[in-house]
C-alpha cells in the first residue's frame, strides 16, 4: 500500500511539474516583451518588431519591414507549447503552413530555436545585451539582425504604430491598411 501511495504521489509530482515548466518558460522570455526597432539599415528603410505575452502559455509578435512608405515583408510570430515542448512559430506569406522551430536553448536573457529541415533559417538565436536585441538566423551562414528597444510614451504621437487586431493588420503614419495575409 505505501508503494503504491508513494507511487501515485511520484506520478502526480511529475504531472504538476510538467505543466509548471511551460509557465516557468514564459517568466523567462518577459525580457522579449515591447517594441524594437532594427538599427543600422539603410535610408529609407526600417524594420520593426513587437511582442506581446497573451497569456501564461503563448507570446504573439509580428514583424514588419518598411521600403521608404511600403511594407516589404510581414510575418506574424508566435512563442507557444505544442506536447510539452516551446515553439518559436514563424509564418510568412513565401509558406503555405506556419513554420515550428523548437526551443533548444533557454534564458533569462536568450534564447535558441531550430527547425534542421527548414531552408532558411534553420536555427534562430535571441539574446538581450542591455537594451539591444540581437537576433542570428543560421542557415548555411549566419545573418546577425541587431534591434533596440522602442518607446512609445504615447501611440497618437509615435512616427510608426502597427498592431494585429481583429484580423486586420493597420499601419498607421503609413497609409497602408489591407486584410491579414495569415488567416485563412
Amino acid at each position: 500500500m505505501k508503494t503504491t501511495l508513494a507511487f501515485f504521489a511520484l506520478l502526480t509530482g511529475m504531472a504538476c511539474s510538467r505543466t509548471a515548466a511551460p509557465m516557468d518558460d514564459f517568466e523567462k522570455l518577459a525580457w522579449l516583451t515591447g517594441h524594437w526597432e532594427r538599427v543600422g539599415l539603410k535610408n529609407g528603410r526600417s524594420a520593426h518588431e513587437r511582442w506581446e505575452k497573451v497569456s501564461g502559455k503563448e507570446m504573439r509578435g509580428w514583424g514588419v519591414s518598411l521600403q521608404g512608405a511600403d511594407t516589404a515583408f510581414v510575418e506574424k510570430l508566435r512563442i507557444t507549447t505544442k506536447d510539452g515542448n516551446l515553439y518559436y512559430v514563424a509564418e510568412v506569406p513565401e509558406n503555405p503552413a506556419p513554420v515550428h522551430f523548437r526551443f533548444t536553448s533557454l534564458s533569462g536573457a536568450g534564447f535558441t530555436c531550430e527547425n534542421p529541415g527548414h531552408d532558411f533559417p534553420k536555427k534562430i538565436q535571441y539574446q538581450l545585451l542591455g537594451d539591444t536585441l540581437k537576433a542570428n538566423l543560421t542557415g548555411a551562414e549566419v545573418t546577425s539582425v541587431p534591434f533596440t528597444t522602442m518607446i512609445f510614451p504615447d501611440w497618437r504621437g509615435s512616427y510608426f504604430r502597427a498592431i494585429y487586431h481583429h484580423d486586420i493588420f493597420i499601419c498607421h503614419s503609413i497609409n497602408f491598411m489591407s486584410s491579414n495575409p495569415f488567416v485563412p
